[in-house]
């Protein structure tokens, strides 16, 4: 029995690997993905302790790494927000990482709309309530749309 655990475990851990080597993933995101394979939950979670001992899973580091790769596609911080949390990362963790990358989402605001509407103000009110309709999709908060729209 011992050495089945062991063996469950070592699978666990390379298949954690295989996933991390690729890009970071939450602690959650793995065990769902690792549960998946018909892996032991406990060989899943020991394997999952063990990468986290060693440096190699923190759900710290995937939440910066999201931040800065969304933010840079344009998301607003209410979509990455709610993206980190269905990925299990903690409301700390989130607050963290997205004071820490500095991203003036202001401007991203203003930058996204631009990019998709061009340089012109809406005319009316109906293509205004369509760039706010696609800011809040993208993520931003209605300060963050109201002053996009605006400038």
């Amino acid at each position: 029995m011992g050495d089945t655990n062991a063996d469950g475990v070592l699978q666990a851990r390379r298949f954690a690997m295989d996933a991390l080597a690729r890009r970071e993933h939450s602690v959650q995101e793995l065990e769902r993905k690792l549960e998946s394979k018909d892996l032991d939950p406990r060989d899943v979670r020991i394997a999952l302790t063990e990468l986290q001992a060693d440096g190699l899973l923190s759900d710290e580091r995937f939440a910066e790494a999201l931040v800065s790769s969304w933010s840079r596609r344009g998301k607003g911080p209410l979509r990455i927000r709610h993206d980190l949390k269905n990925k299990g990362v903690s409301e700390v963790l989130i607050d963290q990482a997205l004071e820490s990358s500095h991203t003036d989402w202001y401007a991203l605001a203003r930058e996204v709309m631009a990019k998709k509407f061009g340089a012109s103000s809406a005319q009316d009110i109906k293509e205004r309530a369509k760039r706010s309709r696609f800011l809040h999709y993208r993520g931003f908060d209605g300060e963050q749309i109201r002053h996009a729209l605006e400038n």
